[in-house]
């Protein structure tokens, strides 16, 4: 059982967090759930849409519907797998991999400017020595 302040802090952390998160996607302009299947393909390569909705746990209709808007847009691809014939993979496009990065940065842009606008030198310091402890605990 945690300890009363560990609750507490991770209460805040929490709060903090889903505030920070709602507010870097107001920089979006791809919607969250393209986004999630761009990155998922940036990280692991090409994948089935069953395999895609099972990463993003979403059921594989739902999936099948972002895909196809997503090929649409021209944002991703799709190829034949190379050992089942029955299956194929989609995969980035040139133009999925740069609307990726574009999103990402308009995201770190955004939390750059408010990070140099809104913190002092020493509260610098500590949000870089904290972001490797939220990483730590992310990866539990």
């Amino acid at each position: 059982m945690p300890t009363s302040e560990a609750a507490a802090i991770a209460a805040e952390l929490r709060t903090a967090m889903g505030k920070l998160t709602r507010r870097v996607k107001h920089e979006d302009r791809i919607p969250l759930g393209q986004v999630a299947v761009l990155g998922a393909l940036d990280r692991d390569g090409a994948m089935t849409t069953s395999d895609l909705a099972a990463d993003q746990r979403v059921r594989p209709q739902s999936m099948a519907r972002a895909v196809g808007l997503l090929m649409e847009q021209n944002l991703i691809t799709r190829r034949a797998h190379p050992t089942d014939g029955r299956k194929s993979l989609v995969e980035l496009s040139d133009a999925g991999r740069a609307a990726l990065e574009a999103e990402r940065g308009r995201r770190v842009g955004w939390l750059a400017q408010a990070i140099e606008a809104e913190l002092t030198d020493e509260e610098r310091a500590l949000l870089a020595r904290s972001a490797a402890l939220l990483e730590r605990l992310a990866t539990r």
